[in-house]
């Protein structure tokens, strides 16, 4: 994911493993849109670095506190253990947008406004040198090759997830990909299988995933169960769970949905609230006939 950074997509997997965080290197900084910029990190720093195969892969980045020195090497144990709790570093999750064994070279992309939040404003003045402490990864979903058809939405912050699911899927994959993003400037190219359709949506000023809510509930639904994927926003995705959990009558197996932010919360507050969301939108969506 990348994030909105103010409000800030949601942590998923909780608070930061404790123990040594790895060490990346600035490599380079691309800025891919108007408001997305993209920061490739390497070095010997990654070398206890790997993924699992799956395509949503997350790592949590370790900000320092202004003017406070950690122990090295950099641990979030030891740091929890000998650093008063308002210097700890301040923690933002971002998807992983790729990483290449063979070079090591871990790809990062950033959602930045402006001078709002953390993890934005570092990315913009990123230079090669400079050093990110992170731990993870974390992550729980990749494409089945055998689902009858996929279908993927997402606002900003779920685009390297789906960006990663696309270029995972076989080439006779079917589906539907929506991408909801200010307007047409903040548009990528993205690689799909002939059979995925790719829609981009421009919210302008509207709301965060109206027109992502909008979009799939007007979709002409192949047969079969999809492999699902709607991630982003909580607001727009406790929506669109509904209309899958509930009034399509989807498996739980068959859908992953997360809510990465919540408008009007950074991510601290956010995690401090998610749990409680989330088991409130299970208790309010669970099928006729499933409930305990």
């Amino acid at each position: 994911m990348t994030t909105q950074e103010s409000p800030t997509p949601a942590g998923r997997g909780g608070r930061e493993r404790g123990g040594p965080a790895h060490r990346g290197e600035v490599l380079r900084v691309e800025q891919l849109t108007p408001h997305l910029v993209r920061v490739v990190l390497g070095g010997d720093g990654l070398a206890g670095f790997a993924t699992r195969g799956q395509t949503d892969h997350y790592v949590k980045l370790l900000f320092p506190a202004p003017g406070v020195t950690y122990p090295e090497p950099f641990d979030v144990r030891r740091i929890r253990e000998e650093v008063p709790r308002e210097q700890w570093p301040s923690t933002r999750t971002y998807t992983v947008r790729s990483w290449d064994e063979q070079t090591r070279e871990l790809a990062l992309d950033f959602v930045v406004h402006g001078d709002e939040g953390i993890a934005g404003p570092w990315a913009v003045h990123a230079r090669p040198g400079d050093v990110l402490h992170f731990s993870g990864p974390g992550g729980g979903y990749a494409p089945d090759p055998e689902a009858p058809w996929h279908l993927l939405a997402g606002d900003e912050t779920a685009l390297p997830a789906i960006a990663a699911a696309l270029e995972a899927l076989p080439a006779e994959a079917r589906g539907h990909a929506f991408v909801e993003v200010v307007d047409a400037a903040e548009e990528l190219k993205l690689a799909a299988p002939d059979g995925v359709h790719v829609t981009w949506l421009h919210r302008g000023d509207g709301v965060v995933g109206g027109k992502l809510v909008e979009a799939v509930s007007t979709l002409d639904f192949p047969e079969g169960v999809p492999q699902v994927f709607v991630h982003g926003e909580a607001g727009f995705v406790k929506e669109l769970r509904a209309l899958l959990r509930v009034e399509r009558g989807f498996p739980r197996e068959s859908l992953s949905i997360s809510g990465y932010w919540r408008l009007g919360h950074d991510e601290d507050g956010w995690q401090t609230s998610k749990r409680e969301w989330n088991a409130q939108v299970e208790r309010e969506q669970e099928p006729v006939g499933e409930q305990s």
